[in-house]
């Protein structure tokens, strides 16, 4: 097989449009588009669209968000399968007058029976040539009223193979193909076949796909090469599995990419852990996209399985919310407090950012603590307050109240020294008067540090939350 080694690399990636981008489509289109930017080539993405009934606009819309989301934009496209009808039916008219294909009238009954024949002579299940012209023989009478499809004449001796990028050297014996359906009764072209003619007519140098499309690599190849086009380098990407092993599937959690932003991912922390789902540079779990676009070798992708493990997902995320800056998190986490009815611009938003980070996995979770800050006040059940508020804790929040209404300063450092003053001045330990200043202020027994929520909180609110104690 031949392969474009000197030309000027360019990848696609050709999701269909029966589904929202998933977490395999993502992973494939991330190698693909790693694979061009390291090598300064091009990223094409194509939407394969024939199947029109399984297709949706919905779907599109959602594989181009996801890609956006991602940051992987194409070079070149979107291109649409369906736009280019006229273009597969020129290249099927030049096979059938090259003697490449052939029309057969064949109906699927009749076809399946032919397979259950072969399956009870234990042979491999096809379609048994009866319209494929061979020299010395005779064909059918053609049936009236019968439309045909139209089929490839696929070699039948010899092998095709090619070394693929990621599985290594693999062959197929050219008597197990099948004479391909290229075009259906109605003329629609097929899958495989749309597939062969835009690899050729877009110029790709490398296909990096699934395993799953390692059956249908070889009847590609056998049609790029009656059409006397260069063949791309092919490598398949073993699939991911579930935690348990099985074939990741809806059961594992979200399946629309998009769903990870609802729940607050960060796009470079998914970027980060799809590319360790089957791709390593040595021991590097935490990596930019620039140094993955530097690193990235399809020699370094895995021969096996991955497993999605979504706490290592979590860690990722976690760690690129502890790295990111706070006004950053502050712009993305405000339309998540708005949906869940707080008002961010009630509060200094970046320093609650600033407090949160360093605990939180998601976005929603920044959010979700943040209401502490920005939901209207919610004062602490009577049975919390029962329990927490007893005399003696509310001498102390009465003399601390006093002497916080009158400090020079409101911020965590002279909060910090009140407190310490307080608690020394009434020789008790720091839990007698942290949980009664949290219960009282907050309506919560548990906060981040108080001295951080008292001073971004600010000095009315507490005040205010204090009096009448």
């Amino acid at each position: 097989m031949s392969t474009s080694t000197t030309k000027a690399v360019r990848t696609r990636f050709a999701p269909s449009p029966t589904g929202f981008l998933h977490l395999g489509g993502a992973r494939t289109a991330l190698f693909s588009w790693a694979f061009a930017r390291h090598h300064q080539g091009t990223f094409v993405l194509r939407i394969e669209d024939t199947d029109v009934e399984r297709s949706s606009e919905a779907a599109v819309q959602g594989i181009l968000e996801g890609m956006q989301w991602l940051g992987m934009h194409p070079d070149e496209g979107p291109f649409y399968q369906m736009q280019r009808l006229d273009r597969y039916k020129a290249v099927i008219q030049e096979l059938l007058a090259q003697g490449h294909a052939y029309l057969c009238y064949s109906t699927p009954d009749e076809v399946e029976a032919m397979r259950e024949k072969a399956r009870s002579l234990g042979l491999k299940p096809r379609y048994d040539g009866t319209w494929r012209p061979e020299a010395g023989k005779t064909l059918p009478a053609i049936p009236a009223n019968r439309s045909p499809v139209v089929r490839f004449k696929s070699p039948q001796t010899g092998a095709t193979s090619w070394d693929d990028l990621v599985k290594g050297r693999i062959s197929f014996d050219n008597s197990e193909l099948d004479d391909l359906v290229i075009a259906r009764p109605d003329g629609t072209p097929t899958y495989n076949f749309c597939v062969v003619v835009d690899d050729w007519d877009m110029n790709i140098t490398h296909v990096i796909r699934g395993d799953d499309h390692v059956n249908n690599t070889p009847r590609q190849i056998v049609i790029l090469e009656a059409l006397g086009a260069t063949l791309p380098q092919y490598g398949h990407v073993p699939m991911i599995l579930g935690p348990d092993g099985e074939k990741l599937s809806k059961r594992h959690g979200a399946v629309n990419l998009m769903e990870y932003d609802a729940e607050g991912y960060l796009p470079e922390a998914m970027i980060n852990y799809l590319a360790r789902l089957g791709w390593s540079h040595g021991n590097d779990e935490i990596f930019s996209r620039e140094q993955l676009v530097e690193w990235f070798d399809t020699r370094s992708l895995n021969k096996s399985p991955s497993q999605w493990d979504p706490k290592k997902l979590n860690w990722v995320n976690a760690h690129y919310i502890k790295a990111c800056p706070d006004e950053r998190l502050a712009e993305l986490v405000a339309p998540r407090i708005v949906k869940l009815g707080g008002k961010p611009e009630a509060v200094n938003l970046e320093l609650v950012m600033a407090l949160l980070k360093d605990r939180a996995e998601t976005l929603q979770q920044l959010a979700q603590g943040a209401l502490l800050f920005c939901a209207p006040f919610a004062p602490a059940s009577q049975e919390l307050q029962d329990e927490v508020l007893t005399d003696e804790a509310r001498d102390l929040l009465r003399a601390f109240a006093r002497a916080a209404s009158s400090l020079p300063r409101w911020d965590r450092d002279s909060l910090d020294a009140l407190i310490k003053e307080i608690l020394s001045e009434h020789n008790v330990k720091m839990p007698k008067l942290g949980i009664p200043l949290r219960v009282a202020v907050t309506g919560q027994k548990q906060t981040p540090a108080v001295d951080a929520v008292l001073a971004i909180l600010g000095r009315d609110a507490v005040i205010g939350r204090l009096a009448g104690l």
